[in-house]
Order: C-alpha cells, then sequence, then structure tokens
C-alpha cells in the first residue's frame, strides 16, 4: 500500500526539531572572543627582539677650526638685521630714516623718512617715497628701499645723542630753548656735536686693525678726542663694514680715510661687546 507524499511531509515535520538559530550565534561569538583572547596573551607573553644596538652614541667633538667655521656661518642671536656681505648696498640718496614700526603677523611694516628737502613722510612697504624709489621692507634697525630694481639699505641714524628727559623745553631737566627747532619739539642739530666735521673725525678718532687668524676682520677705534664720542663711538668698538663692505685688508682703512671728506655720507657697521649697531655719519665741513 503506498502512502501518499502529503501524508509523509506531515510526518517528518512531526518528528523534525526545530533548528536553534540564537544559540548558534551565541557560540559563534564565544568562539570568536576566545580567539582574541588567545591572541592577546600571545601578544602579552611573546618576548620582544631588540630593536637597535643597546649601546650608546658616543659623542662627536668637531675640531676648534670646525666650530669656529659652524659659529661664524650664522649670528644666534640676531643682533642685526643688517646685510651680509654681497647682499645689500647702503643708499647714496639723501634719505633719513627717522623709525620704524614693524607687523611681526603680517611681515609688513612702516616707516618714517625724510626726503632730500627734509620733510618727513611716513610711508607703507609698498609706498613710492620718490620717483622710481619703492619702500621694499622694513627691519628693526633699518629699511630696504626698491631703486630702480636694484635693493638698497637705509639705516636709523644713530650718530646723534638722544634729547636729555626731563621737562619742557627750557625747563628742568629739558632741552635749552636754543636747540629747539622753530614749532618742533626736537632739538636741531648743532654742528660739531650731531654732524661731527671731516677735520673732527679724522683728529679725534683713532683706527687701528684687528687681525684674526692672520687677516684683517675689522678697524678698531679709540678715543683722541671730543669728536670721537660726538661721533656716536664708544671706546673699543670695532668698525666691520663701510657702507655694507666688510672689512678685509688692510687697505680699507686707507680707503676709509679717503672717503672722510666734507659732505660724505658713512655707513658703519660697529662691534660694540656682544651685540652689533649701526652708526651713519653725514660729515660736515669745517
Amino acid at each position: 500500500m503506498r502512502v501518499p507524499f502529503g501524508d509523509k511531509l506531515q510526518g517528518w515535520r512531526r518528528y523534525a526539531r526545530p533548528v536553534d538559530w540564537l544559540g548558534l550565534v551565541e557560540k559563534l561569538l564565544l568562539a570568536v572572543l576566545a580567539l582574541q583572547l588567545a591572541r592577546l596573551v600571545w601578544v602579552l607573553l611573546t618576548p620582544v627582539g631588540a630593536f637597535g644596538p643597546w649601546e650608546g652614541r658616543q659623542a662627536q667633538v668637531l675640531s676648534a677650526s670646525a666650530r669656529q667655521a659652524l659659529f661664524a656661518s650664522f649670528d644666534p642671536f640676531f643682533r642685526t638685521g643688517a646685510p651680509q656681505a654681497g647682499n645689500g648696498v647702503v643708499t647714496s640718496l639723501a634719505l633719513t630714516l627717522y623709525g620704524v614700526r614693524l607687523n611681526e603677523g603680517t611681515g609688513q611694516g612702516s616707516a618714517i623718512l625724510a626726503t632730500p628737502d627734509g620733510i618727513q613722510n611716513s610711508y607703507a612697504v609698498g609706498d613710492e617715497i620718490m620717483p622710481g624709489v619703492v619702500l621694499k621692507a622694513v627691519f628693526f634697525d633699518h629699511v630696504t628701499i626698491d631703486r630702480g630694481g636694484a635693493e638698497e639699505q637705509v639705516f636709523l641714524d644713530q650718530s646723534q645723542p638722544a634729547s636729555v628727559a626731563g621737562g619742557p623745553a627750557g625747563g628742568p631737566g629739558g632741552a635749552p630753548e636754543g636747540d629747539m627747532a622753530p614749532g618742533e619739539g626736537a632739538p636741531s642739530p648743532v654742528p660739531g656735536r650731531d654732524a661731527p666735521s671731516a677735520d673732527a673725525v679724522k683728529r679725534d678718532i683713532g683706527f687701528s686693525p684687528r687681525t684674526q687668524n692672520g687677516r684683517v676682520t675689522g678697524l678698531v677705534l679709540s678715543p683722541k678726542g671730543p669728536g670721537f664720542q660726538n661721533a656716536g663711538f664708544q671706546a673699543g668698538d670695532i668698525v666691520t663694514q663701510i657702507n655694507g663692505q666688510p672689512i678685509g685688508s688692510a687697505g680699507d682703512l686707507a680707503s676709509l680715510q679717503n672717503q672722510i671728506v666734507p659732505g660724505a655720507r658713512l655707513s658703519l657697521t660697529v662691534e660694540r661687546g656682544a651685540v652689533t649697531v649701526p652708526i651713519n655719519l653725514i660729515l660736515q665741513g669745517q
């Protein structure tokens, strides 16, 4: 007797056990967790090999000549923004720099300059100072101008002594009224004090070469009269550059003496102890 297929299917369903899918997923997760725990134990217990030689590296001490060459290649104190040899020329234009304002955030700035007619104005970077002359950059002690495509420098004039702080003009501690320019609060230049003559510079300032390792690297200044201090120098000052050109031989002393003439403009870079200062001189006649 044949049993119909439908009756067979009903019988299979009656005796078949339902599949527990939730239990299978739980067992699978437990297996994965056990595997990860085994890997963690392996990482913690497995010894780590050396990453490199354990011996410390020996310090390499440079020779005296190598250290001297290294320290001479840069200025770690950024004492001046003066251009290095061959990187700038002091302008021959009759421009006088009275002050600068720097913006460290933007790198821009402005400067107070007097043109040859003596009129002072404030110029921002990019402004035209004179026909064909544009203010290109501002530094804390000088500015760079673009003169027909050539870069030239104008330094702050530090040859004039600072005025005495104190009361108003003519009062206690103030400058005498005879030194005040009409309508201005600053003393006018006094010949022989603020603007030394060429004869006073030659007569009152002594020059002697400074040699290092057999070569001339500067001119040592010594006082011989009042013109030394009036020009803005101090005992022990050493001139290292003349109009942007470094002192490199004994012949530079003769070159400097030949340039000390009435009406000359001299821009000197002077070592003063641990600092370097620029001093600009406009030499007068008698």
